[in-house]
C-alpha cells in the first residue's frame, strides 16, 4: 500500500469513529415497529429480521463478498458501507485494502454462487441481532490462467443493527475460516 493510501486509510478510521460517535447513541431510540430495508428483502421490523436471520444474514453477507470482489477502493468502501457500519465497516474495509496491498488486482477474481448459512443462533438486545453465524460459500475464484470453485466454511460472530434506515451489520468478529471444502481446478474461458 502507498504512504498516501495508508494516511487516507488512517484518516478514514478517525471520521468512522467519529461518526460511530454521533450515530450510536441514537440506536437506543429506535422504534420495535418500524421496518428497515436490507439488500433483496423485503423491509423488516425488529422482529421480523429476528424471525427472518437465515435470510437476512446471507443477504448482508452477499453484498459484503460484492465488495470484495471490486478492485478500486472507493467501490470497496461504498459497497460495504451500503451494509456494514462503525467497526465492522472499518475492520472489514481494511481487511480488503489490506489483501490488495501487494499491488491490487486488475479484475475482478471471484463470483460468489451461494451463501449457506449452517449451525446459526440469534439473540436479540435492544435493537440489534447477535448473530452466532456459521455459513459456507460457494463461488468460482481464480486468475487469468484457470478458475478454481471454492466452498469455504466460515465462522463468525454478528451483530446486525438498523442504522440509518437499513439493517447492517455493525460489529464482525472472524472466528474460524475452514477451506477443507474447496473445489477442483478447470481452465479459465476464453476471452477474444
Amino acid at each position: 500500500m502507498k504512504p498516501k493510501h495508508i494516511i487516507a486509510a488512517l484518516a478514514l478510521v478517525g471520521v468512522l469513529a467519529a461518526a460511530v460517535a454521533v450515530v450510536w447513541p441514537r440506536a437506543a431510540q429506535i422504534s420495535q415497529t418500524d421496518a428497515y430495508s436490507a439488500p433483496g428483502l423485503d423491509p423488516l421490523t425488529i422482529r421480523d429480521a429476528q424471525a427472518e436471520f437465515w435470510r437476512l444474514t446471507p443477504a448482508l453477507l452477499l453484498v459484503v463478498y460484492e465488495a470484495f470482489g471490486e478492485t478500486q477502493e472507493n467501490a470497496i468502501y461504498d459497497t460495504l458501507a451500503s451494509v456494514t457500519h462503525g467497526d465492522a465497516l472499518e475492520y472489514l474495509y481494511l481487511e480488503r485494502v489490506g489483501a490488495m496491498k501487494g499491488g491490487g488486482l486488475e479484475e475482478a477474481d471471484q463470483t460468489i454462487h451461494e451463501i449457506k448459512l449452517l449451525n446459526t443462533q440469534v439473540a436479540h438486545e435492544n435493537s440489534a441481532l447477535i448473530i452466532d453465524a456459521s455459513w459456507q460459500v460457494i463461488g468460482t475464484v481464480g486468475h487469468s490462467e484457470h478458475l478454481h470453485v471454492r466452498g469455504n466454511t466460515y465462522s463468525a460472530d454478528l451483530t446486525v443493527s438498523p442504522v440509518e434506515g437499513a439493517w447492517r451489520i455493525t460489529d464482525f468478529e472472524l472466528l474460524d475460516v475452514n477451506r477443507d471444502t474447496a473445489g477442483e481446478t478447470f481452465p479459465a474461458p476464453q476471452t477474444n
